[in-house]
């Protein structure tokens, strides 16, 4: 049987890995083709959608970003987490967030906050802080990964500084300018803790299907 759950974990965990990687190629597209229109230090990725082609290729991006996290959540059932628990639920948010935010989009730079706009950013902020703390949770309870763990660790405050630098309060004038800067170093930890996440279950998937079929042959 565990011989049988390894093999299912062997064949999810590549692919949400190739799920993360198909994400990248529409938003590293769009970072290239705007370059001139859209600042990557001042304008969010949401912006994106105000260039040509921009939402169907942001769409692409954040809809498989949410698959492969799913994916990679069925890999971890499938080693042993828990389907019902905080880690589950953290996971359905980040994932559910990316989707909210794909469907109700941003608003313009410096126009008044529709109903779409405040979805987006409240989709934003449930996103941002649901997944470094999955990170931390697998990193604490299930998988014992140093990387896992500093990378869910740096995402956490990556992500308090990006959704403080929101209020002009704390960053009066300055903090809108370095939204985007601050948005993209967010996503590229983000990136960096799903990716680690993957490779910590493979190396963990590869120790097991060792061990139990060591523990069959000994039995025979």
């Amino acid at each position: 049987m565990e011989v049988i759950r390894g093999k299912r974990r062997a064949v999810l965990a590549p692919l949400a890995v190739a799920s993360l990687v198909l994400s990248l190629f529409p938003i590293v597209y769009l970072h290239v083709a705007s370059a001139g229109q859209i600042s990557p230090i001042s304008h969010t990725i949401s912006d994106y959608i105000f260039v040509a082609n921009g939402t169907g290729l942001l769409a692409v991006t954040a809809l498989s970003l949410a698959a492969g996290s799913v994916v990679l959540l069925m890999a971890l059932f499938g080693a042993g987490l828990p389907r019902r628990g905080p880690i589950t639920v953290l996971v359905g948010l980040w994932s559910a967030g990316l989707t909210a935010a794909t469907v109700f989009p941003t608003d313009p730079t410096g126009t008044p906050t529709t109903f779409p706009g405040a979805v987006h950013r409240y989709a934003g902020a449930i996103m941002f802080v649901s997944l470094p703390l999955a990170g931390l949770l697998i990193s604490r309870r299930f998988i014992p990964s140093t990387t896992v763990r500093n990378l869910a660790f740096a995402s956490g405050i990556t992500s308090f500084l990006f959704l403080l630098s929101h209020v002009p309060v704390v960053f009066p004038g300055n903090g809108a300018l370095l939204l985007g800067l601050a948005e993209r170093i967010l996503f590229a930890v983000l990136y960096g803790l799903l990716f680690a996440l993957a490779a910590a279950l493979r190396r963990d998937n590869t120790r097991t299907t060792d061990n139990a079929r060591t523990t069959v042959e000994v039995t025979a």
